[in-house]
């Protein structure tokens, strides 16, 4: 049984606690400054609980530990915990700046431990069979796709966790807004589909959510080598949807998470053909994910999302950014490591 601790139990470190504790492979600790929280956490899972990490590694041995603070935090976090010998999960986005990430790089690399970040769409089965079909060539090269999701962010959030205008999604450099909360999901899956992001053209805005003056609503326009990639997205609408289309010159592939479905369409042909996959339960990819990181630990090959293409998403959110605050197209590339 593997020790994890978990540093953060707001909202998502709740639920990583919950799903490492799921899979019956890990004895897990939660973490976190606010008492009233943690006792909240200690009376539903039954876990222990400290309100100092560094403390807790200085009483007890922990394998690894799952980082769930805001994430101008994450970073030092990372390095500090991966020279004291653990293993780390960071939750997304890396951080909210380059400031210390080649740091982090280089400790990953010389010390003997296993990084990932929690971009959860990785352990999402109709995601990985969409994109394994895509690598696989049968359509050829992507030229063009389409991303629109959105949901009302508020009403995902547990009612005995903070508001989240007291979060940080309050404010853009504890890693709040659309960007780097939401989009930042779906920017790094297309990467692990088509490459890198060359650059992009950003248009946000706050339209709706109380309370906070972070944008909430999205559209952006990026450039991934040859093909063209159009992301729209909102935190405030009634459904919970998100449909992804990705085009080549034989044909279309589609998917619709909200449906459980994914399809594709020849070029030439009149319906699309549906592959189905069964209801998921919310979990169900923390699940998986955390099952993943614990395999990843114990020595088998990684299915998650790597420290360094995570470092490229990060790229992604600061041109994201920065283009949406001048207007301007701004090329990933000048947010060196």
């Amino acid at each position: 049984m593997n020790k994890i601790l978990i540093i953060g139990s707001g909202s998502i470190g709740e639920r990583h606690l919950r799903c490492f504790q799921k899979t019956g492979r890990a004895i897990v600790t939660g973490c976190d400054a606010n008492e009233q929280l943690l006792a909240t956490i200690a009376q539903t899972y039954g876990v222990a609980t400290a309100t100092d990490w560094k403390l807790a590694l200085d009483r007890d041995r922990f394998d690894a530990a799952v980082i769930c603070t805001p994430a101008h935090l994450h970073v030092p976090m990372a390095v500090e915990l991966l020279q004291r010998g653990l293993h780390v999960l960071i939750e997304k986005p890396l951080s909210q700046s380059m400031a210390g990430v080649r740091e982090l790089i280089a400790t990953h690399q010389s010390s003997g431990r296993q990084v990932a970040v929690a971009y959860t769409l990785h352990a999402y089965p109709i995601l990985s069979a969409v994109r394994e079909f895509l690598q696989s060539g049968a359509l050829g090269p992507v030229l063009h796709a389409t991303c629109t999701s959105g949901q009302n962010f508020p009403s995902g959030r547990p009612a005995h966790t903070a508001h989240y205008s007291k979060t940080y999604y309050r404010d853009r450099k504890t890693g709040g807004g659309a960007i780097q909360d939401a989009l930042t999901h779906m920017a790094n899956w297309f990467e692990s589909v088509l490459g890198p992001t060359d650059s992009v053209m950003c248009d946000c805005a706050h339209q709706a959510l109380p309370e906070v003056t972070v944008e909430d609503t999205v559209n952006l326009s990026a450039r991934h080598g040859n093909a063209l990639v159009n992301y729209t997205l909102n935190q405030f609408q009634a459904p919970n949807e998100a449909t992804l289309q990705l085009n080549t010159a034989t044909g279309s592939v589609k998917v619709e998470l909200h449906n459980r479905r994914w399809g594709v369409l020849w070029l030439g042909e009149k319906d699309w053909t549906w592959t189905e996959v069964p209801a998921l339960d919310r979990d169900a990819p923390y699940l998986e994910q955390a099952n993943r990181f614990l395999d990843l630990i114990e020595g088998q090959p990684s299915r998650l999302c790597s420290l360094q293409a995570a470092a490229q998403t990060l790229r992604f959110n600061l041109a994201a950014l920065a283009s949406a605050d001048s207007g301007a197209r701004v090329h990933c590339a000048q947010f060196l490591v």
